[in-house]
């Protein structure tokens, strides 16, 4: 299989290649020339399956030019040897008569991003030696609070790399910074930036797009990639968890096998729930996308009227991963939906680039209306939302999972649709332990981070992650506070270029 770009689909890549590049030169997205097909005869086949071995079938069929001892090697390495909390890796939780709670944070950083970032170092490492590259690749994130981390974990002293985080100062959570500025390993480095994550996100592209900066850091024997789901082997992990929740929906006896189900996800950026959308192109009987955002709401309103429009009041909520302007994966949604046609694409791009916005044609507006639904969440009903779910159901969701439960009932009662719905889970309740106890009633005026963490546990009944209660003690590396014109200075300062 080939992999193209959305603003360039003459060029062809095999897999191996696209990871290691993570962005094409014109700034495109790499895609799959094609969807490989998925039975439901395969899916009964994997129901005995374990979450490694579903993976390695899904994963085989996208990354063509990989053995299968390499897929292999790649799997187990990211989702063995006890790394994740649950034996399930990801477990479903039913939480009423037709919802369903996908739990994606019982990995190494408690956040969904551990799906894809447990494995991608691996992907590369395999595509750097598939390749023949020699260059130290540069892995450069923008984050809005979990995807720096899950990385720096991820990436943390592996040969051959060097990893740069950028995150918004005062736009993530005390618990998602603390992670990131005690980062231990040789080869890493956190910045905060002055401006929000569209601006970490914007200057890490500029980065990516500006030729004389890569010639100069070539020069030096550094190649830039990137660990964001702008990189496939960031985004193609994700579809894995949503074929696996499907098979064990049936495997429990919820729903029989080719019966159709509905998938709600919290996002920003627009890959979670993108990678859903891939698995249904694959085969997986999906009958609607639930796109839930918060304040932020610039995905609803492109959903509900075709105008993507970024200029907007950018709002600081309590589910600060979802803070997002400009979600990138969109693009790939609408090169699929376009026909592959990237010239479209690209001056779509262009409009947002220079005017802020663009819209749909009447055709492609209808495709996405007919296959999306979308809803917003401000943080007065998110914390009603995780006091009645903790109160009704006794379950404890974090903030963003919350804004996703809230948005299935406007749903619900929009629609009167019953269909059974996976709702994606993306970080545990314990990384934003002041807003969840607040939501809950408690208190939380003069504690600090690890008080909280105690009295979520007592309240919630669950167990403090052992990954976060670690944290108390721990050395602060990193307190550089940069603007967003000087990222690449920070880059060359500590690649020494």
């Amino acid at each position: 299989m080939y992999y193209l770009s959305t603003r360039n689909k003459n060029l062809k890549l095999k897999s191996a290649e696209a990871i290691k590049n993570g962005l094409s030169a014109e700034g495109g997205l790499y895609v799959p020339s094609s969807i490989p097909s998925l039975s439901l005869a395969t899916l009964k086949k994997l129901a005995n399956a374990s979450y490694i071995e579903r993976a390695e079938y899904v994963l085989g069929k996208f990354l063509t030019d990989f053995t299968k001892d390499e897929i292999s090697k790649c799997c187990k390495a990211a989702y063995g040897n006890g790394k994740f909390s649950s034996e399930k890796v990801a477990p479903l939780v039913k939480l009423k008569d037709s919802e369903y709670i996908l739990e994606l944070w019982h990995g190494p950083t408690c956040a969904f991003k551990d799906m894809a970032l447990q494995i991608l170092p691996h992907f590369l490492t395999t595509a750097i030696k598939k390749t023949g590259e020699k260059k130290t690749i540069v892995i450069l994130v923008a984050t809005s609070g979990d995807t720096g981390k899950a990385a720096l974990e991820g990436f943390k002293d592996v040969d051959g790399t060097d990893i740069i985080v950028f995150y918004p100062s005062n736009g993530v959570s005390d618990i998602q910074q603390l992670q990131m500025i005690t980062q231990e390993g040789k080869n890493v480095f956190v910045s905060a930036i002055n401006g929000n994550f569209d601006d970490a996100q914007t200057g890490v592209k500029a980065i990516f797009t500006d030729d004389k900066a890569k010639k100069e850091l070539a020069g030096k024997n550094f190649i830039l990639s990137s660990a964001n789901s702008i990189n496939w082997g960031r985004l193609v992990p994700q579809i894995v968890y949503y074929v696996s929740a499907y098979i064990d929906l049936v495997k429990d006896g919820e729903i029989k096998m080719g019966d159709e189900i509905n998938v709600c996800v919290p996002t920003g950026n627009f890959g979670n729930i993108l990678a859903a959308y891939y698995a249904k192109k694959m085969g997986l009987p999906i009958k609607k996308f639930i796109c839930a955002s918060n304040s932020n709401n610039v995905l609803t309103e492109f959903i509900q009227t075709g105008v993507y429009d970024k200029n907007r009041e950018f709002h600081t909520t309590i589910s600060p991963s979802m803070d997002i302007l400009i979600s990138s994966n969109l693009e790939r949604l609408l090169f699929d939906l376009s026909g592959n046609d990237d010239k479209k694409i690209a001056r779509l791009m262009n409009d947002l680039s220079k005017k802020g916005k663009y819209t749909l044609d009447a055709a492609m507006k209808k495709k996405v209306s007919e296959l999306f639904w979308a809803g917003c969440c401000d943080d007065y009903f998110t914390k009603k939302t995780i006091w009645k779910t903790n109160t009704d159901c006794g379950y404890t969701p974090d903030t963003h999972t919350a804004v996703a439960i809230d948005v299935y009932e406007q749903y619900k009662t929009a629609t009167e649709d019953t269909t059974k719905t996976i709702i994606a889970s993306t970080a545990s309740p314990f990384k934003f332990n002041d807003s969840v106890l607040s939501a809950l009633g408690e208190n939380v005026d003069g504690k600090n981070d690890f008080e909280l963490l105690n009295m979520l546990s007592a309240k919630a009944h669950m167990e403090i992650p052992k990954s976060l209660s670690e944290l108390n003690g721990k050395e602060q590396r990193f307190t550089t506070v940069c603007d967003k014109e000087n990222m690449l200075d920070e880059v060359k300062n500590f690649l020494g270029a």
